[in-house]
């Protein structure tokens, strides 16, 4: 079997974290299938890499739908972000509680007397996401004989020049559906170009809605082509009045609209930026969490289904068993847990190393007369080495880091605060797993440019057999909770707490 060829009648045994299925070819490698695959279905496969131990393909043809599926609205689209939607919520439940479950198989020894707990479903499984980018672009394949100059709406998984059209995002709210419809309809009239990636030409590039849950306000924000000469093709006057119209219309029909914001972009790379102007409205927008009033900037944090990060960090509330003391939030963001946390310490230090983050952070403690929370923008590393000298032992550890997880020559510093607990958020079961691993002495593996790191660990796991003093505590797993924050995609949030022994 080689790449290109057709693998017929192959049944699809599960998912595995990142939304891949996993069947089995006849010579007994795996085949990992990208896009679209849904337990027990019976596809034909195109091989699109052949490597020793296992085989890569796409799906080229259902022969037989899973009975696990179900027929979704006529009006619902799948979109590269929600390719679970045929899938009945509670198996895809299910799914990722075992996802969870296989990911720590590694670490079976060290969960033999950790609590389990049954994964926490989203309070809404359509319509909860607070934040939506839309791209406008282009959808031109001479294979397909496509040739589309205008679309808007999503990008074409694994293509970044091609955009699919979007006419109603089951993630979004309605009302978000409704502004962006009325956005499309006004951008297809202006007879301006979407931008090209490839060559750099064209005016619109992405609509990013903000839609806040609790308070109901929206903030819009248009990313614009900014080396695009727009007098060429009818503009005058500044891009800021060429917008006015629009804005006008919009805000009057819609009251819930409370910022607009317009900017130029001036790089090719495929992201939201530039220097940002305000053109209508209020800078900021706000929305809750917990009873705690949050403000929102164009750029801020926030977690994307602000229902679920309720009942995440309610989790992650009831998972600390020693609430006084000091909290260290690291990796912090905003500072939102360590804000939410605080009323139960009597001093919260939130680290973070991205300025802007910790700034946000101050705000928000201000807005909520939080006065025991300290930002400190610093590398977790560094800040260790002042916290051990200046302030001495943390009774409780949050880390919730990037998707990357931490860097293993950080561990060491963590495990030198000595804290009783520390509550790991993750967003990557596998990173999740690899850090816990290191944590506990068990993987040794790990790549650090701290060459002592992991040799501090090893020492403490083998103290038992020397009889050694060291300076790391060890740890035991305490509580496993997963929680689906996203329904409908393959991502998957997990609580883990560790107790100190």
């Amino acid at each position: 079997m080689k790449k290109h060829d057709i693998i017929e009648n192959i049944k699809i045994e599960k998912l595995i974290f990142g939304g891949s299925g996993l069947a089995t070819a006849s010579d007994g490698r795996k085949i990992i299938i990208s896009g679209g695959a849904i337990p027990d279905g019976i596809v034909d496969l195109r091989i699109t890499k052949s490597k020793k131990n296992h085989l890569e393909a796409q799906i080229y043809r259902t022969v037989k739908k899973s009975p696990l599926e179900k027929a979704i609205p006529a009006e619902w689209q799948l979109y590269g972000g929600c390719k679970w939607l045929p899938i009945p919520y509670d198996k895809q439940l299910e799914i990722k509680e075992q996802q969870i479950t296989e990911a720590f198989h590694s670490l079976k020894g060290e969960t033999e007397q950790t609590d389990w707990h049954t994964i926490i479903r989203s309070p809404d499984s359509e319509h909860y996401r607070n934040k939506v980018e839309f791209s406008w672009g282009k959808y031109i394949s001479e294979r397909e004989g496509m040739h589309d100059d205008y679309r808007f709406g999503f990008h074409v998984q694994g293509q970044f020049d091609r955009i699919e059209d979007c006419w109603y995002c089951v993630l979004a709210d309605e009302l978000t559906n409704q502004v962006f419809r009325d956005i499309d309809i006004y951008a297809r009239g202006s007879d301006l170009p979407t931008y090209d990636p490839k060559t750099g030409i064209g005016f619109w590039r992405h609509l990013v809605v903000r839609r806040a849950k609790k308070t109901g306000e929206m903030m819009l924000i248009f990313s614009v082509n900014g080396t695009w000469d727009t007098e060429k093709v009818g503009i005058t006057g500044t891009r800021e009045q060429f917008f006015t119209n629009m804005v006008r219309e919009l805000s009057e029909k819609y009251r819930e609209i409370a910022s607009v914001y317009y900017l130029e972009n001036m790089s090719r790379a495929d992201v939201v930026q530039g220097n940002q102007v305000l053109l209508y409205g209020a800078a900021t927008i706000t929305d809750e969490l917990l009873g705690l009033t949050f403000e929102i900037q164009p750029k801020s944090f926030f977690q994307v289904n602000t229902l679920g990060a309720e009942k995440l960090y309610g989790r992650v509330i009831d998972s600390i068993q020693y609430k006084r003391g000091v909290l260290l939030d690291l990796y912090a963001g905003t500072g939102t847990i360590g804000i939410l946390l605080a009323k139960y310490f009597s001093k919260v230090y939130s680290v973070e190393l991205v300025s802007s983050s910790s700034e946000d952070g101050v705000k928000n403690a201000d807005r909520n007369s939080v006065t025991n929370v300290e930002f400190i923008n610093a590398k977790v590393e560094d800040f260790a080495k002042q916290f051990a000298s200046e302030k001495g032992k943390a009774d409780t550890i949050i880390l919730d880091p990037p998707r990357d997880g931490l860097h293993a020559s950080a561990i060491p510093h963590i495990l030198a605060f000595g804290a009783r607990e520390i509550i790991y958020v993750s967003c990557n079961p596998a990173t999740l797993v690899r850090d816990i691993s290191i944590m506990l002495g068990r993987d040794m593996s790990h790549q650090t440019t701290d060459t002592n790191a992991t040799e501090m660990i090893a020492d403490q796991a083998h103290q038992d057999k020397k009889e050694t003093k060291t300076t790391l505590p060890l740890y035991r797993i305490s509580d496993i909770t997963p929680m689906d924050m996203f329904p409908h995609t393959h991502h998957i949030e997990t609580v883990v707490r560790l107790e100190r022994v």
